[in-house]
Order: C-alpha cells, then structure tokens, then sequence
C-alpha cells in the first residue's frame, strides 16, 4: 500500500524531475496524453496545461494513490501499468518515477513504442539511486538475522538501467532518443529527514513484509545508520544528492 501523504511530504523535490523530463517532450499539439502511473495526480495537471486540446487520462496501480488524485479534482484510474496499451490516438506518454517498480520494464516498452503512432513522444524517468548510501543501508540491514527471513532480498541494486542502455533499447525500436542522467542535492529539513524520504518509497516493500514490532524496530535502527551517513550540518540541512535517469523517445 501506498501513503499519499508519506510520500508528497517531499513533493517539491519530487515533483521537480519530472518538470525537467517535460522541458525535454516536443510535442506542440496533442490528441492524448497518458500519465502513465500518475500517483497522487501532482503532475497531471502539468500536461492538461500544456496540452489543453487532448483528452489526458491518468492511471495508477494503486488505489490509495487514485483516491488522492481524484481528491485534487483528477479524473484518475486503477490500472497496472503492464497492462496498458496506448490507443490509437496517444501522441504524448508520460511515465514518471514508475518503472523501476515493474521488473523486466524493458520487455514492456518494447510492447509500447511500436505501437505508438509516428511523431508521438514517451518520456520515462527512474531514480538511479540504487547504489546509494540509503539503500545500501536498507540492503544490509534486512540481510541481518533479525529481519533476513522476512525482508532480505525486496530491494534489488538492478532495478534500471543505465542511460545509455535505455537510449539502446529505444533506438532499437526506430525512435529517435534523448536520454541522460542528473544529481539532485536536495536540502532536506527535520531529524530524520532520509529515513522519512525512504518510507514513502524504498522502505514499502520492507514495511509490508514486517509485523509492528519488528518494523518499529529496523525503523530506529534505520534511523541511526541514516545520520550517520547524511549528517546534519550545523544550521539544520541534511544535504541529500539523489540521482535520476531520464528517456525521451520521438517515435519515427
């Protein structure tokens, strides 16, 4: 399960890739946009603006993330993302921060470009982050007996890949491509201000294969690994440096 108010607590530093990945998309005209995993719907009205001709329909896996996006007045649906087909008319995809969730995402843009009419735009962008001081933390600490039984194992180092490898798999299906890769340093706030970014993302799995007790648990112990690998400066800011992998693809 999802927590739409966990995860927007850092919308500001969400949200800004995802205007960067935009900039990037062509498109002047549209007759559908796809907000392919559209979360809480924080970008939605981004693309409804920027494309006010098109019929924009924004979908998500997770009900939570549904509700509050109907909740901000989008018109929001569940849908899985392997699941969905472009229709004939998609001129403008726009999958932000969702397939490092799917596994074997690869096999599924290869079902998606082609079938995209000729001229329309798909942009994707993953966290790259996987190697990280965060999820190295998170990774040893599942390995560790207390937890290794129920934990060990859910976050993987190979979620994405790298953006030349995206900027193949595309180019090999006759689109034109534009991929690269940045490091956001974001200023975070607050005593724990990683441990709070991770559960509203990387520790979901970890949360939902734990019983009360034992979540309660890894959560501090989480905590005093996390301070000690992003120290507080002295007037408060925890500097963050997340890295973000991004893909634009012009079908030809």
């Amino acid at each position: 399960m999802w927590d739409p108010k966990q995860y927007l607590a850092f919308a500001e530093q969400r949200d800004r890739p995802a205007h960067d990945l935009l900039a990037r998309v062509g498109a002047e005209t549209a007759r559908r946009v796809t907000d392919l995993g559209c979360g809480a719907g924080t970008l939605t009205p981004l693309l409804t603006s920027r494309w006010p001709e098109a019929a924009v329909e924004a979908i998500d896996s997770s009900p939570e993330m549904v509700r509050a996006a109907r909740a901000n007045g989008i018109e929001a649906s569940v849908e899985d993302a392997r699941n969905w087909r472009p229709r004939q008319d998609t001129d403008v995809v726009v999958c932000n921060a969702v397939l490092q969730w799917i596994p074997g995402h690869v096999d599924l843009l290869r079902n998606w470009i082609p079938a995209l009419p000729s001229g329309a735009w798909f942009a994707l962008q993953v966290p790259g982050n996987f190697d990280s001081p965060s999820y190295q933390e998170i990774r040893e600490l599942a390995a560790e007996p207390e937890w290794r039984e129920h934990a060990a194992g859910l976050l993987r180092s190979d979620s994405v890949l790298a953006p030349v490898d995206y900027a193949d798999v595309l180019a090999d299906l006759g689109a034109e491509v534009d991929a690269w890769e940045s490091t956001y340093v974001h200023a975070l706030s607050g005593e724990d201000p990683v441990l709070d970014w991770v559960s509203g993302t990387a520790l979901r799995p970890v949360r939902a294969a734990l019983d009360e007790r034992r979540w309660q648990r890894f959560r501090a112990e989480l905590a005093t690994r996390l301070r000690e690998r992003y120290p507080r400066r002295s007037g408060g800011t925890t500097w963050f440096p997340f890295r973000r992998i991004f893909a634009v693809a012009r079908r030809r």
